[in-house]
């Protein structure tokens, strides 16, 4: 059974009059997903676009309600959590997640740091004991793979490239996802945006291809998988 969770980030629609307007990374997202959905079924399919439709930014009350225990909590305190519940409960659910994003400022969109603040969260996504020494904090979920799509204008954010130090998204996404309970990380990105010559259009064409490859490569670790899980019989 494979359950994805699938989250877009740009605040910008996948197809729009201009074209020149289209989201690149919600369009390899959806590449990506076509792609995987022709190798294998996809039981249960999760989307959020929380670029176009953000998450409530993480206050005051909703800390409190947090550090409530559960079964203190007043009526108004579980409404308040009542979103993070519903989006801890999505990714509990995935085996695969896939985040679209593109780079803004050189980092991720406040939209998506808003839904990661809903999801990390004591006692639910993670626990925390001093006992553990400088490292208190402990991922409850585990298990599950993340296929990272980014687009950005400028280029060079790999830990080779000219602009190295710049990039913030990727390593910002990698540093969260551990308590999203993911142990294994795809990435897909797509850059030059902002120039507009061959060097996007290579660069583009490029992350599709990667798309396709890494939804075959998806398809033969699951039947590795399904045969792994299948009992041995004795004659």
């Amino acid at each position: 059974m494979t359950s994805l969770l699938h989250i877009d980030a740009s605040v910008r629609a996948a197809f729009n009059p201009n074209p020149h307007h289209n989201s690149i990374s919600k369009n390899i997202a959806k590449h990506f997903i076509n792609a995987l959905q022709k190798q294998y079924t996809i039981d249960e399919y999760i989307y959020r676009d929380v670029g176009m439709n953000p998450p409530a930014f993480i206050n005051q009350d909703w800390i409190g309600a947090v550090f409530t225990p559960e079964e203190k909590r007043t009526t108004e305190q579980k409404e308040i959590l009542a979103l993070s519940d519903q989006l801890i409960a999505e990714v509990a659910a995935a085996d695969l997640i896939v985040i679209s994003s593109p780079m803004y400022n050189y980092g991720m969109p406040a939209q998506l740091k808003a839904w990661f603040d809903q999801i990390i969260r004591i006692h639910k996504t993670f626990d925390f004991d001093l006992a553990r020494g400088d490292f208190p904090l402990q991922p409850l979920l585990s298990g599950k793979r993340l296929v990272i799509i980014t687009s950005s204008g400028e280029f060079g954010f790999d830990a080779d490239g000219i602009r190295a130090n710049q990039g913030h998204l990727v390593p910002h996404l990698r540093t969260l996802s551990k308590y999203l309970g993911v142990e294994h990380i795809d990435e897909i990105a797509s850059e030059y945006q902002e120039f507009a010559d061959i060097r996007h259009e290579n660069s583009l064409a490029y992350a599709l291809d990667q798309a396709d490859a890494l939804a075959v490569e998806l398809k033969l670790r699951l039947i590795q998988q399904q045969r792994l899980a299948q009992p041995i019989e004795y004659q």
